[in-house]
């Protein structure tokens, strides 16, 4: 059962579900970690470091197996563990540990992640033929072009293995010269069949990245903080709110816990209130995901 001050939470988010009779939530954006590294990330938005731009009080300081308590309680039926380097020479044993992690963890999703360096040729490949299902690119904090050299045997060996790519590689909440469409559209003219899910629907830069969406079948766009007033909701104009809702299966949801300044149930409403229908919401919410992953849950 979730620690108490969560409960209220709880009858909220399990109410979301139920109401769309779904069998649960798959949130494909969640973070797991090892705690020293969890512990940095967190000082980092207490201080409300350089890439946050305000302050950004983390809700959910639990320990793992409460915060996995909390999750399950949601009826979150399958998560990842997206931990990612900010330099080199940290994303292999990051992998030992996410592995490490799912295997003692069955309703998470296997995750992996990497970073431009001769090695990642090499350890992506492992990790795929280890059963990883899912990798972390963080462009915004390893502060580093998607478009390097170093990745493009990367980007190959997924694009082949047909494994989704968690990208934040767009410019929110504050850009650096590596993020926004551009850098990714390279990746992508270089490696068509990459199936890339754009972290928080690729705020600001959303028009750009559901142009990317229509130009290439495998782009997916995930809702991560995207349409919640902390982040700012955003005011489609008609073009793309017709976009938005025409790309049903292309969007999957994530809500970035434990790091979120706010209730788990806050995403959730973010969703409703852009009024696309109850069919919209359970694709989003699960259905994709479930397809995309090859998840059978009831």
């Amino acid at each position: 059962m979730p620690p108490t001050e969560t409960n209220g939470d709880t009858t909220d988010v399990r109410r979301f579900w139920q109401d769309l009779g779904l069998p649960g939530l798959i949130d494909v954006h969640t973070h797991f970690m090892p705690h020293r590294l969890l512990e940095k990330i967190r000082a980092y938005f207490d201080a409300a470091g350089p890439l946050l731009g305000r302050e950004w009080p983390i809700r959910y300081r639990q320990d793992e197996q409460e915060r996995l308590a909390i999750l399950r309680g949601y009826g979150v039926s399958a998560f990842t563990s997206l931990a990612y380097p900010h330099k080199p020479g940290m994303a292999e044993s990051l992998n030992a540990w996410t592995a490490d992690f799912a295997a003692r963890t069955p309703d998470c999703l296997h995750s992996a992640t990497f970073f431009p360096e001769p090695e990642a040729a090499r350890y992506v490949p492992a990790a795929v033929a280890a059963g990883a299902r899912v990798f972390k690119a963080h462009v915004q904090v390893g502060d580093y072009d998607p478009a390097d050299p170093l990745l493009d045997p990367v980007w190959g060996t997924l694009a082949e293995a047909g494994v989704p790519v968690i990208a934040h590689c767009a410019s929110g909440p504050v850009g650096t010269p590596f993020t926004g469409p551009g850098p990714m559209a390279r990746v992508l003219a270089r490696h068509p069949r990459l199936r890339p899910v754009i972290a928080h629907f690729g705020l600001p830069e959303y028009v750009e990245f559901l142009d990317l969406a229509e130009q290439y079948d495998g782009v997916l766009l995930d809702t991560t903080m995207a349409f919640t007033d902390f982040f700012g909701r955003v005011d489609f104009p008609d073009r793309e709110r017709k976009r938005v809702a025409e790309f049903e299966d292309r969007i999957l949801f994530g809500s970035d816990f434990p790091n979120i300044p706010y209730p788990y149930s806050e995403a959730l409403e973010s969703l409703a209130r852009l009024d696309f229908g109850d069919g919209w919401l359970r694709a989003v919410c699960h259905d994709n995901a479930a397809r995309v992953f090859g998840l059978q849950l009831s």
